[in-house]
């Protein structure tokens, strides 16, 4: 970079308003300025570039060797896998099913047919004219209306005459 002391700083300033005129510095000293800010600007924005590419690449590579570490730990459990499937059917064959005996088998048609019936019976519906003679709700209200229907009622009308 460009070492520019006080001094060589006050020297410039001489000889440029020596060569532009009291009258065109100004203008001159604001389009140095800007152009000195458009500089900046542009060097900022090329090292953003610069860094963002950077952590793109380093995104990259451990992206690769993300999926490097997937398929190698997967290859692992896939075999780890059919080793335990191999062992599983090697004990299957070597101790075949056992089937129930009919005297099992009967005593759980019976307790299957027992569930069933005292299901139904749990869960049968209760005809219309026997909840209004014993006084069963024939349909569902909200306890907000519940509230309502049984609130008792007001013996002086409610004005405010």
């Amino acid at each position: 970079m460009i070492d520019l002391g006080l001094s060589k700083l006050a020297i410039i300033g001489v000889v440029a308003l020596i060569v532009i005129g009291p009258e065109k510095l100004p203008k001159v000293a604001r389009m140095a300025g800007t152009l000195y800010g458009r500089a900046q600007r542009y060097l900022h924005q090329v090292k953003s570039e610069v860094s963002r590419e950077i952590e793109l690449d380093e995104l990259r590579n451990l992206h690769k060797e993300v999926t490097e570490t997937a398929h190698s730990i997967k290859a692992d459990v896939e075999s780890s896998f059919q080793g335990a499937a191999d062992d599983v059917e090697a004990a299957w064959r070597d101790h075949p099913a056992t089937t129930p005996s009919p005297a099992s088998m009967s005593d759980l048609e019976r307790k299957a047919r027992d569930f069933r019936r005292k299901k139904l019976s749990r869960n049968a519906a209760v005809p219309g004219w026997y909840k209004q003679r014993h006084g069963g709700r024939t349909h569902l209200i909200s306890g907000a209306a519940r509230v309502k229907k049984f609130r008792p009622r007001a013996s002086t009308p409610s004005s405010f005459f």
